[in-house]
């Protein structure tokens, strides 16, 4: 009797021993159910199903094992629950995890794509619930670090997909007892220079910053980079950010709460509970642009919003009562011809990075010189803090979202006027502000008397001339032309009355359109004759230097695909270019207008790309001067009655002699989307520059899209676009939707204009081919070698490109105010 007994109480005690002890492993066909757990090799974490409180809703998740209250890092059905405690979780023999009811209907799934036919699960020390092969036990089919839940553990990251866009951050839970989506995202922003920000909705809450090397720019601590190894890679496909612990006995943990705040915890030896290391938002500055535009946060002064030095208020009456949305806007207009400086600002910071420029292989001052040559450039600091600073970041127009950090930060440089303002405006020069006053206001009163004495005698020059109507200045054209060229320049010289008579006196109905350098206006001469006149405005960027650069060129230039000057004007402050009109207007305005590029079939947009071809090739080598044009743009290209292309605009053309193959200059100008990298880094010129807008026209033309403009869902512009698609074999999806049927008749055809678009937007000019190649490319009369990837791509490190790397979207400007 009693042996049945001791037999009865063995079966009992082994029936319930799955209830009471916990499982450090389970195989393919074991099931984990409720008030069973998976526990960490040390114990450190464990997993199994939960409910909150007297919720009956049920979850499967991790957890700290030996810390009360109960501290979750991941939750699998966060979003759905079960219903009562009858919930299961399998492990099926291909290797997938499914959480079953007791209907044994699916709630959740891993959704394994990688299949083994021995898979285990396993809870890792690190807290990772991973599922692996038992063959090959390095090999993870799936693990919970890939979909993170509201908390960051050590050795996990977030990660933000180059190729689709797709990001996997930390997700904030709904309340503190819903662990269902909430509203904040805790992710990487891949625009512009990446940052890590969070967002509630689609809305911009909180900006933790940039990457410096260290640690992320917003994060006001200078020491926290040495308790933990922060990591932030990006490859080719992805870009990620974690953290390590340096000393492996401390236990710390990070996540996004239910109200956005980003909080990191440390665990107290004394007392086994979380310990509040940093916080954020931790004050009203860490608000997203809650100053505005070019304003400074500080939480040290009252009020905390100010003006950046050089700046004042853009509403002073807002700004008195604390509305500080509308930002403030500069004093001083910059001089944009290399005369402004920067003022050095400290512990700050960076700006909103999602709109700026980066290169890692520049240094301070060649970062501060490529700023300054570009007037839309407003500041910039070092992209890496290490070892004395290394790498180049921009910004461009507006910079939003600077504060002033207790601690941390680094250093900014922010564009003022002028030299001369910046050491004024510097606090540390000891300058004694009402002397300074005194002197300026002497200065102002100088000038005012000199400027009313020049006023009265122009004044009375002008009156005397215009008794005398009509009357040119005596216009000698020989006299402005290059020393190497004093040869006569013979085209009409039209008087004033005749052009101002002809476009009805400038009238806005006779308006063509308005570049950077004036408008333009329709004429009809007296013979009949319509022209087409170019109106030099006073605060234009082409002078009188432009002006007769472009008079001597076209004068002296003859070719089917260029532009016919008729003749040109000066009187007093007049500068007038007469040109042939072209009744189809340029090129831009069919290919980006969505009804008119309709118009345009693909036999017509292939001569428009071999016309500027032939236009480029004579310009180049056929023409009695190697003229580089500079500005090649669609704008640029003018349509006459059959379509046929015509180059106009020779105002920033420059020429080469004699055996000279490029050229360089420190005034940069020209138009973003159209400029060559060697160009906007470093003033270099030559033909190779044409070539690589004329590629970036060829693209425009097949895409129907602006590259300065176009952006698609994963940040790359219109070049790289392009290049991701050839790639990847899907040339297809870049062509413009309007081509309709004709793409399948004509599409060997568009796949080769494709690969021609790419090979003369490569980065190194020396990749690139000439016109007299693109040609014979065109006409298919030359095999086509595979290209390299293309200027302003967003690239990761790693690329074998040897010229510095420019890294862009598509707001930023490589312009001067110049620039059309």
């Amino acid at each position: 009797m009693d042996s049945i007994k001791v037999l009865v109480y063995c079966f009992l005690l082994f029936h319930f021993i799955p209830t009471f002890n916990a499982l450090e492993t389970i195989v393919s066909g074991q099931s984990i159910k409720d008030n069973e757990t998976l526990i960490s090799k040390d114990g450190t974490f464990e997993a199994g199903f939960f409910n909150f409180g007297n919720s009956n809703n049920q979850y499967f998740g991790v957890w700290y094992k030996n810390i009360s209250p109960k501290t979750l890092v991941w939750i699998a059905n966060r979003d759905v629950p079960l219903g009562n405690s009858s919930g299961v979780l399998n492990l099926t023999d291909k290797g997938t995890l499914v959480i079953v009811d007791s209907k044994e209907v699916t709630i959740w799934s891993s959704n394994t794509s990688t299949t083994t036919s021995k898979p285990s699960l396993q809870l890792l020390e690190s807290g990772n619930l991973i599922v692996k092969d038992e063959i090959d036990p390095d090999k993870i089919l799936w693990q919970s670090f890939d979909l993170p839940g509201d908390t960051l553990l050590p050795g996990m990251s977030i990660r933000t997909n180059l190729v689709n866009g797709d990001y996997k951050g930390l997700v904030s839970w709904r309340d503190t007892q819903d662990p269902a989506t909430g509203l904040y995202s805790y992710h990487i922003d891949t625009n512009g220079y990446p940052q890590v920000v969070i967002t509630k909705g689609d809305t911009l809450f909180f900006r933790i910053g940039s990457w410096n090397g260290r640690i992320l720019s917003g994060i006001p601590s200078e020491t926290l980079y040495k308790a933990y190894n922060f990591s932030f890679v990006i490859t080719e496909k992805e870009i990620s950010y974690g953290y390590e612990l340096l000393n492996k006995s401390v236990v710390s943990r990070y996540l996004v709460s239910s109200t956005g705040q980003i909080a990191r915890y440390m665990l107290s030896d004394q007392t086994n509970s979380w310990q509040l290391f940093f916080v954020g938002p931790a004050d009203s500055c860490d608000n997203y642009a809650i100053c505005g535009a070019n304003s400074n946060c500080d939480i040290d002064k009252s009020p905390v919003c100010e003006c950046l030095e050089g700046f004042v208020p853009k509403s002073q009456a807002n700004w008195s009562l604390q509305n500080w949305s509308d930002g403030c806007v500069r004093k001083v207009k910059l001089d944009c011809d290399n005369n402004d400086g920067f003022l050095k600002h400290m512990r700050m910071k960076l700006p909103d990075t999602s709109k700026s420029w980066f290169n890692k292989s520049m240094n301070l001052e060649e970062c501060e010189r490529f700023c300054i040559r570009n007037c839309s450039c407003t500041a910039y600091a070092n992209l890496d803090v290490r070892d004395g600073g290394s790498g180049c970041l921009l910004w461009f127009n507006n910079i939003l979202d600077v504060r002033k950090l207790p601690s941390g930060g680094q250093d900014l440089y922010i564009r003022v006027a002028d030299s001369a303002s910046a050491s004024e405006l510097d606090h540390n020069t000891g300058l004694n502000k009402k002397k300074l006053a005194g002197i300026l206001v002497g200065c102002i009163v100088f000038i005012a008397i000199i400027l009313i004495i020049l006023v009265v005698s122009i004044h009375r020059v002008r009156r005397k001339k215009l008794d005398k109507p009509g009357k040119n200045y005596d216009f000698n054209l020989k006299n402005h032309t290059d020393n190497k060229e004093n040869e006569e320049i013979d085209i009409p010289i039209f008087d004033l009355s005749i052009i101002a008579n002809s476009t009805n006196n400038f009238s806005v109905d006779n308006k063509l359109g308005e570049g950077g350098f004036g408008p333009v206006y329709k004429g009809n001469l007296e013979n009949g004759q319509d022209i087409a006149v170019k109106r030099l405005c006073n605060t234009s960027g082409q002078g009188p230097k432009e002006f007769i650069n472009e008079v001597k060129l076209i004068a002296n230039l003859q070719h089917r695909n260029l532009v016919k000057l008729i003749g040109c004007c000066i009187h007093d402050d007049e500068r007038l270019l007469i040109y042939e009109f072209m009744i189809n207007r340029s090129l831009d305005y069919f290919i980006f207008d969505q009804t008119r590029r309709s118009l345009l079939h693909w036999t017509q947009r292939f001569q428009i790309i071999c016309g500027i071809a032939r236009g480029l090739l004579y310009l180049h080598e056929d023409s009695r001067l190697r003229i580089i044009h500079r500005d090649l743009k669609t704008s640029n290209i003018l349509l006459d009655e059959n379509m046929i292309p015509k180059i106009s605009d020779f105002g920033l053309a420059r020429t080469l002699w004699g055996d000279e193959a490029k050229g360089v200059t420190r005034r940069v100008v020209g138009t973003y989307g159209y400029i060559s990298p060697e160009y906007a880094a470093r003033g270099f010129f030559s033909v190779k520059s044409d070539v690589f807008s004329f590629g970036a026209i060829i693209l425009e033309i097949i895409s129907g899209n602006k590259n300065r403009e176009y952006c698609d869902y994963h940040g790359l512009d219109l070049l790289g676009y392009a290049w991701r698609m050839w790639s990847e074999k899907m040339q297809l999806e870049l062509i413009d939707e309007c081509l309709g049927d004709s793409i399948a008749v004509a599409e060997p055809e568009i796949l080769r204009c494709i690969q021609i678009g790419l090979l003369c937007v490569q980065e190194r000019s020396d990749d690139r081919p000439d016109m007299s190649a693109v040609v014979l490319m065109l006409n298919g009369e030359k095999a086509l070698p595979n290209p390299k990837e293309p200027a302003y791509y967003p690239r990761q490190p790693g690329s074998s490109s040897e010229n510095s790397k420019l890294h862009s979207n598509n707001e930023v400007s490589m312009t001067l105010p110049q620039a059309r």
